[in-house]
């Protein structure tokens, strides 16, 4: 599977307050390369237009994409994803978080070839999203059912739905797919193409980081 995919724009969310981390999530460094350039390297194979939605321009401004603060005065990640939703030329919008080191540009392709008739399409499964440790040691994590809403595709017809959370100041994200048509992807589909599901691997503390520099990139 090679070529844009069609009829979608790629954003990264790089919001967030990064509390518990000494430098900006999006500018560590991983294998000698910062998290935001290795992914950009790949969603500009995926997408022709890219959005980072951030509060912070000036530190992306040498990227030369196109950046977008926040729609609405409100934290969380909805306010992000809608943010892009509004922004993005194309009717679907592919969603990553700015913490996400390994991006896995064939299962983000194999969710693409599932949106249909669907308003988003969303990894959920048992497989353990941080499972540093499980990594590193050769085991796959396990934990209960969990979608992972920051690495989904979202259709311009959640729009609505969303504002309406959002001004009404429910900013979880994963009640937003309740009672909709929400493609959900399985374990054993993420399996196929992810087998230890590194794609949903997020940094949030130095320790996390340290845990993941130990990783060698497959």
């Amino acid at each position: 599977m090679t070529g844009f995919l069609e009829n979608c724009t790629g954003a990264i969310l790089a919001g967030g307050e990064n509390r518990r981390m000494p430098v900006l999530k999006s500018f560590i460094e991983i294998n000698g390369e910062k998290i935001i350039e290795r992914n950009l390297k790949i969603m500009q194979r995926l997408f022709k237009e890219i959005l980072i939605i951030t509060n912070q321009p000036e530190v992306y401004l040498y990227l030369g994409l196109p950046l977008f603060g926040d729609v609405y005065n409100v934290r969380g990640p909805m306010t992000g994803v809608l943010t892009s939703l509004l922004n993005s030329s194309n009717h679907w919008v592919f969603i990553s978080a700015c913490d996400m080191p390994f991006i896995n540009e064939y299962l983000i392709r194999d969710m693409a070839a599932k949106r249909d008739n669907n308003l988003a399409v969303v990894p959920k499964s048992r497989l353990n999203s941080s499972a540093k440790e499980a990594c590193l040691s050769g085991r796959l994590g396990q934990r209960e059912d969990y979608t992972e809403p920051l690495f989904a595709f979202y259709s311009k017809k959640l729009i609505p739905y969303m504002e309406k959370a959002v001004v009404s100041g429910k900013t979880g994200l994963k009640d937003i797919f309740y009672n909709k048509r929400v493609k959900y992807i399985t374990e054993d589909e993420i399996k196929n193409i992810d087998p230890d599901a590194r794609s949903f691997i997020n940094l949030n503390t130095p320790e996390d980081v340290s845990s993941i520099l130990r990783l060698k990139e497959s």
